[in-house]
């Protein structure tokens, strides 16, 4: 490809995510104007830290006018609470922390124990208890459509009970981009203003915005170990088995999350063009690759988003 031609492509892909950067600022406004308790959820992964940058362009040079909001399961890789603290207190925001561990010490949830015990189940609840705590009508995630099927049924605005609980068959149509936030006291408004966005679009909108991101989306040293096909990270809360023999190899994240269920995919990016060059050629859908959380049934997402799962 000549240097012109790679030019025009460059072009073509910074008005396509202008456009979709306007579409999400368009929500994120909308639900501003008619939700009254709004809080953005923020995990410091890739996809949290674009919202959270496109809400700070929707209401520039004013603060963005509702907190931030991370559901802390407690088992969390130590590089990307470092960087969500440095982050929001950098930008002025102030963060709620809804802790899992909390939940489980006033016996609101119980923890299941053993090799493939996982806290992510339990941040439904922890989620559900903070909502309400708080009185939030409505919350702002950066979750996609083309990351898992369950998602992709998902409007704009998920409208939930006053139990918190999703149903995928009773959800508002949303023609030409119009969204009606109207709920009655009690129900939420779960808000996904990067649906229409693909991953490829969230790394180029990275490097387009130059955003920085925990370390360990690029590729490191790790020592890990394989269970059921995903490369799990030795720590103090994951140790492999008899059976499973742990190895330093070259890795980096295409997700963040509980480090008890995310896996790592071996990688040689260092940088942002360098990811780019592998999600390009990647087959595999992020979560489908490295979530163990996903591969417990077909239906595990929708099951959990039925239950209040984000």
């Amino acid at each position: 490809m000549t240097a012109a031609a790679e030019r025009v492509v460059d072009v073509t892909h910074v008005d396509e995510l202008r456009a979709l950067e306007a579409e999400s600022v368009h929500i994120i406004r909308e639900v501003v104007a008619e939700l009254e308790r709004p809080v953005l959820l923020f995990s410091a992964g890739k996809d949290s830290i674009v919202l959270l940058r496109l809400a700070e362009k929707a209401f520039r040079p004013s603060p963005v006018p509702f907190p931030v909001m991370h559901v802390d399961t407690g088992h969390n890789f130590p590089e990307v609470i470092e960087f969500r603290d440095r982050r929001l207190a950098e930008a002025g925001h102030r963060l709620v922390v809804a802790s899992v561990q909390e939940s489980i010490d006033s016996g609101r949830v119980r923890e299941v124990g053993g090799p493939s015990g996982s806290r992510n189940r339990l941040q439904t609840r922890t989620l559900l208890d903070a909502l309400e705590a708080n009185k939030f009508d409505a919350a702002f995630g950066g979750a996609r459509r083309d990351e898992e099927r369950a998602r992709a049924k998902e409007r704009v605005l998920s409208f939930r009970d006053e139990f918190g609980q999703w149903d995928p068959r009773a959800q508002r149509p949303e023609p030409w981009s119009l969204y009606n936030g109207r709920i009655k006291r009690g129900e939420q408004v779960r808000v996904f203003p990067l649906s229409n966005w693909t991953e490829l679009d969230i790394w180029r909108y990275i490097e387009l915005e130059q955003l920085e991101l925990p370390s360990i989306y690029f590729a490191h040293e790790r020592e890990v170990f394989e269970r059921d096909g995903i490369l799990l990270a030795t720590s103090e809360f994951t140790s492999p088995t008899e059976h499973e023999q742990a190895r330093v190899e070259t890795v980096r994240y295409r997700t963040v999350g509980d480090l008890t269920i995310t896996g790592a995919v071996r990688s040689q990016a260092t940088d942002i063009a360098g990811v780019i060059r592998e999600i390009s050629a990647a087959t595999v859908s992020e979560r489908g690759e490295t979530r163990a959380d996903d591969r417990t049934s077909s239906a595990a997402m929708e099951d959990r988003k039925r239950e209040g799962y984000f």
